[in-house]
């Protein structure tokens, strides 16, 4: 059976993706979104801002050689990031690119619902604190940045700044009920035990 996974820190070179109201359009263009399955969508990621017509890239931050790293990826936002429509998508193609946090003034709802679905902290901070640490990324991105749910705390190059999580979203993070999938596989000899008292669905506790 599946163990659930808690999600209490995670550490990862930061990216910072500056602008206030950055829609999932942006983040993840509809024309990409005719895959059957999420895998490679990565690649598809802010595609538009970082491509031309021709596939040349634009120099867009994500490709900036200065803020390459393997492993997990930290971004940094501004205000209402992920507005526009509730695609999916859109966290699945940063997931897959390889971001596992977001550290941002402001979340639209969501956006930030599916992120949550998906074991992707959003994490808020001052518009201030957010601008000094886009600020020392920028200056020196060669560093990993800490995100810590059970001190509510972010970290980078000695420096620490409080953050703010919704109550339930940071519990179901912290305690691994953030995966649905999971969760129903821990409960699944209730879920049969109960679906044996209710004849509508006859026949389900032996599946």
């Amino acid at each position: 059976m599946a163990d659930l996974i808690p999600i209490k820190k995670v550490a990862g070179r930061p990216i910072p993706l500056r602008g206030n109201d950055v829609d999932t359009d942006r983040i993840i263009p509809a024309r990409f979104m005719k895959a059957v399955t999420f895998e490679g969508m990565g690649r598809f990621a802010f595609y538009d801002v970082r491509f031309d017509a021709e596939g040349h890239s634009k120099g867009h931050i994500m490709d900036d050689p200065r803020f390459e790293a393997k492993g997990p990826r930290v971004a940094i936002v501004n205000k209402n990031f992920g507005c526009g429509s509730s695609r999916e998508h859109a966290p699945q193609a940063l997931l897959r690119w390889g971001i596992k946090a977001i550290v941002g003034e402001s979340f639209a709802d969501i956006f930030f619902g599916n992120c949550v679905a998906l074991g992707i902290p959003c994490v808020s901070a001052s518009e201030a604190k957010v601008a000094a640490l886009m600020a020392a990324v920028e200056e020196d991105p060669a560093h990993d940045l800490v995100v810590d749910l059970e001190t509510m705390t972010i970290a980078y190059r000695g420096k620490s700044y409080a953050i703010a999580l919704p109550g339930g979203s940071r519990s179901q993070l912290l305690d691994g009920s953030w995966d649905a999938t999971r969760s129903l596989l821990q409960g699944a000899d209730a879920v049969r035990a109960t679906a044996a008292r209710l004849p509508y669905v006859a026949g389900f506790a032996k599946a």
